[in-house]
């Protein structure tokens, strides 16, 4: 398989040092992924739950991030500034629990999670609240998903471009794409979608 930049329509270049945000953070995979391929980046800020990722996260990258509940952060707690010298990755790998095939496939229904119903991939709604809570000026330069294909099949499309709408609004633009581990030299047959996402300041 011919590699391809997941920003090569059009061409996306970073020219500041990375402050990287993961919500959902687990172990810090991604963050893995940008020191793996030398970016000048640092681990900014963590929202994860669980306490065994968060105490292995902390061991991985020599950090020392709390457990935190997505549900009690607020725009403000990202603290996006000095936009002059750091551009701003955040990630939201939220939980593909109600998404997968190995699950129940409740899906991540909107109205759900207003209800106060909400699955646990339905945490994807938590995100659109703290992107709706930061000013233009705050909004993260590039944001990526990552999860299951499922998370744009027939059960879960509206729901997908309901959120693919929902960013356009805000002024970015998104590009979707399923890819496959072992076409990028990994020992692993396992599927994902990946939708990174730059937004268009101007």
């Amino acid at each position: 398989m011919q590699e391809q930049s997941l920003f090569d329509s059009p061409t996306f270049q970073i020219d500041k040092k990375i402050r990287l945000i993961e919500l959902f953070g687990g172990i810090g995979s991604q963050a893995m992924a940008l020191r793996d391929l030398g970016v000048d980046f640092e681990t900014y800020k963590l929202v994860e739950f669980d306490k065994y990722a968060i105490k292995s996260y902390n061991k991985i990258h020599d950090t020392n991030f709390p457990i935190l509940d997505i549900r009690n952060i607020k725009g403000k707690d990202l603290e996006i500034r000095e936009r002059e010298k750091y551009c701003y990755i955040m990630t939201y790998s939220f939980p593909c629990t109600d998404l997968s095939v190995a699950g129940k496939m409740k899906g991540m229904s909107k109205e759900d999670w207003k209800n106060g119903q909400s699955t646990r991939s339905g945490l994807l709604w938590e995100v659109e609240r703290i992107i709706n809570e930061l000013p233009k000026e705050e909004l993260p330069d590039v944001l990526l998903m990552e999860n299951v294909p499922q998370v744009h099949a027939e059960k879960n499309e509206a729901e997908f471009d309901s959120w693919l709408e929902f960013l356009r609004g805000k002024g970015y633009q998104s590009f979707t794409r399923d890819l496959n581990a072992k076409d990028f030299g990994i020992p692993q047959n396992r599927d994902r979608c990946r939708a990174p996402t730059r937004h268009r300041r101007g």
